[in-house]
């Protein structure tokens, strides 16, 4: 663990401020859970929580037989970085942060379905050079909230995603948020 050499009182509701910093860094928004461990030596630890982080031995399955029967590399993500991966990109992409443009994909709820050429074609970390061709990206919703996405995408050249592969991120994106909220 380190310091930051920040000091913050708790107030008469028993609340204290995450210094506006601390909330960039980790990129904590405002509603965002947060879950608090103790510890013996007495230490209050908050981690941001992560709801599909919970599923991510089962996502983790769930994306190996998706890229299994589809043959594209599939990724699952929280609202963060990628929780699970499977296919060719696992290495590079795995624990990796998304991208901006998808952060706001995810908080927009949208689903995308592009090739490399389009101009709605978005980064999906923040590598600086992934190859990725072709994608599709399903918002992962569970009681109401954009939680995370499910991604299909492919390396090979002029690749285009269809109505088949679209559909099989949205089954898998509707199947892990109904997961969350059993």
């Amino acid at each position: 663990m380190k310091a930051t050499g920040i000091v913050r009182r708790i107030d008469d509701l028993g609340r204290v401020v995450v210094p506006k910093e601390i909330r960039r860094t980790l990129r904590i928004r405002e509603g965002d859970p947060l879950e608090i461990f103790t510890d013996r030596e007495g230490e209050i630890i908050l981690k941001k929580y992560s709801p599909i982080g919970e599923l991510s031995a089962f996502a983790k399955q769930y994306a190996d037989a998706l890229a299994q029967s589809c043959g594209h590399i599939v990724s699952v993500t929280d609202r963060d970085q990628h929780i699970a991966v499977s296919g060719a990109a696992r290495k590079e992409l795995l624990n990796q942060p998304i991208g901006k443009a998808l952060e706001e994909l995810i908080n927009q709820r949208e689903t995308r379905n592009c090739s490399v050429n389009d101009k709605d074609f978005i980064p999906i970390s923040t590598l600086d050079k992934e190859n990725f061709t072709a994608q599709v990206i399903c918002p992962i919703i569970t009681e109401g909230d954009a939680i995370g996405a499910v991604i299909i995408t492919s390396r090979v050249e002029n690749m285009r995603m269809g109505e088949v592969e679209q559909k099989l991120a949205a089954a898998a994106a509707g199947f892990l948020g109904r997961q969350l909220e059993q």
